[in-house]
């Protein structure tokens, strides 16, 4: 999902994600309403929701900041397993476990963030502006990342200010004006359109 700042983006992520309440319209997922349902209740049901800025704990530990992430589940083995192939995806987060979350980088704790949100096993990621901030190459390296967690069966609602890199990986794609999807279509589509041409990749 691609638009100008102020469009509407993350809102939308954080309504779906039942951090702020719809004024109209609704909400479902896998067929189920939940434009009332409480953020826990939708992170239960799959949804996960990576937030711009990251948020991460900075007081605490790589590892504890996993941990959190998995405050649904309580099968101590299955999230053992779960931080396990976090760090597999994630091999840099592995070699500082044990550091402060607060003084990684700022790809780190992009990682970080991202690999929290696959603690609680989601179905669906939404995912805001994850290269915000980054130097290039290390944005290569979390949209490579991004890849690879989709084509292990994790859906991903992407919010990114680098259309270019964004529709370069993507499905299928939105553009958003003022709150309303102004056009949609399978992403190469949306890419080779002029006016996106134009005015968001500056073509």
């Amino acid at each position: 999902m691609i638009g100008a700042n102020g469009a509407g983006k993350s809102t939308t992520l954080r309504t779906v994600s039942g951090l702020l309440r719809s004024r109209s319209g609704s909400v479902s997922f896998k067929g189920t309403d939940v434009t009332t349902m409480a953020a826990e209740k939708i992170v239960r049901l799959g949804v996960s929701h990576v937030p711009e800025g990251r948020k991460i704990f900075a007081p605490l530990t790589v590892h504890e900041n996993l941990e959190m992430g998995a405050f649904t589940r309580d099968d101590k083995d299955e999230v053992k397993s779960t931080i396990e192939r976090v760090y597999r995806s994630f091999p840099r987060l592995k070699e500082r476990e044990k550091q402060l979350g607060g003084t990684l980088s700022g790809g780190e704790q992009q990682m970080l963030a991202t690999g929290r949100g696959l603690m609680s096993r989601p179905s669906l990621i939404l995912l805001d502006e994850p290269s915000m901030g980054l130097s290039p190459i290390m944005t290569e390296e979390i949209f490579k990342i991004i890849k690879e967690i989709n084509a292990q069966g994790t859906s991903i609602l992407l919010v990114e200010q680098n259309a270019l890199m964004a529709l370069s990986i993507a499905h299928r794609a939105y553009v958003l004006e003022t709150g309303r999807i102004v056009l949609e279509g399978p992403a190469k589509e949306v890419l080779n359109n002029p006016q996106v041409k134009s005015v968001y990749l500056g073509i």
